[in-house]
């Protein structure tokens, strides 16, 4: 047996009875990043929501500081730069609070928050102003000067960056543009890749967890690849002036959820991260990098996404189904 084959029966006895540890998940990070000048900063997702009755328990709180700071520690020694956050304004005090937590702690860390914003759900005839009443409040407490932990807040090219994950999609986004350009910095808003009348409120776009075109596939095959494609052409020649966020996950499986629709992206072993990690650089190249890659997620374990704890372990079945 020559000495290539004896290593590559020492790596694939690695990937099959160890599984996929941090180190691996670190390279899986960083491996496609630009190493240049600019940088492409990884940030991922944060469900703030769990120590919460109505959400399964994952063994611990989003509201214990020593939680927290554990959490900090590993993302970044994963080469995650921030947390971006899930938020709810008053609609969910139980988040608030989390994030209230999150910013401070991250600011002790030298760690970077965002807030995600979840559109009102429910068609009430107030959506608009529900926002506009959520983003003064998030205004006033997080992102005015001496707020606790202000100094941790994401910022791009001297502006906070505000994420936005539609729900509604009824929003007037040209009254809430014109508000919050009042503050005193104008946030950068980003909203999720999709159709939408008001692209001109937004300053840019970041994709988000889609099998693609081909819809989830029962083994979970389906892991993306057409509509990171379609996302990044589109950001290229559609919107070039706007800031393109990339997007990457390990994997999808909503079993554990209440709302589960019995969707799944497989992990194949790894190889889902490391591709949807990849794909930006065909179209970014490393001397004009996108400022963000967001990670999807750090910890939703309800829809099967979390990558806090590493990645599923693989078995012989497994890579021989991803190997065909």
């Amino acid at each position: 047996m020559s000495n290539i084959s004896k290593v590559s029966l020492a790596l694939i006895f690695l990937v099959l009875f160890q599984g996929c540890t941090h180190t691996n998940l670190r390279w899986a990070l960083r491996q496609d990043l630009p190493n240049g000048p600019q940088v492409t900063k990884n940030l991922a997702v944060y469900e703030p929501w769990f120590g919460k009755p109505d959400h399964i328990s994952v063994g611990y709180s989003s509201q214990d500081p020593q939680v927290i700071r554990k959490q900090i520690d590993e993302a970044k020694g994963l080469e995650i730069s921030g947390f971006v956050v899930d938020w709810y304004g008053d609609r969910q005090p139980f988040e608030n609070s989390s994030y209230a937590l999150i910013q401070s702690t991250a600011a002790e860390k030298n760690f970077q928050v965002a807030m995600l914003y979840d559109e009102t759900e429910d068609d009430n005839g107030h959506v608009t102003e529900d926002t506009l009443d959520a983003f003064d409040k998030f205004h006033e407490t997080y992102l005015a000067p001496g707020a606790p932990g202000r100094a941790a807040y994401l910022e791009y090219e001297g502006r906070p960056v505000i994420f936005i994950f539609p729900k509604s999609a009824n929003t007037d986004w040209n009254r809430v543009r014109a508000a919050i350009n009042q503050w005193d910095h104008p946030p950068l808003l980003i909203y999720e890749y999709r159709q939408t009348p008001y692209a001109d409120d937004f300053d840019g776009f970041y994709a988000w967890i889609n099998p693609g075109r081909k819809g989830w596939a029962a083994d979970g095959s389906n892991w993306g690849e057409d509509y990171l494609r379609d996302f990044y052409t589109q950001m290229r020649s559609k919107y070039p002036d706007k800031i393109a966020v990339g997007a990457a996950w390990a994997g999808f499986n909503d079993s554990k959820a209440s709302w589960s629709l019995g969707r799944r992206i497989s992990q194949r072993c790894g190889q889902t991260l490391t591709d949807t990690m990849a794909l930006n650089r065909e179209y970014y190249p490393e001397n004009r990098p996108m400022p963000f890659m967001l990670i999807a997620t750090w910890n939703d374990y309800e829809e099967g996404t979390a990558i806090e704890r590493g990645l599923e372990k693989c078995t012989p079945q497994s890579v021989a189904s991803n190997a065909r």
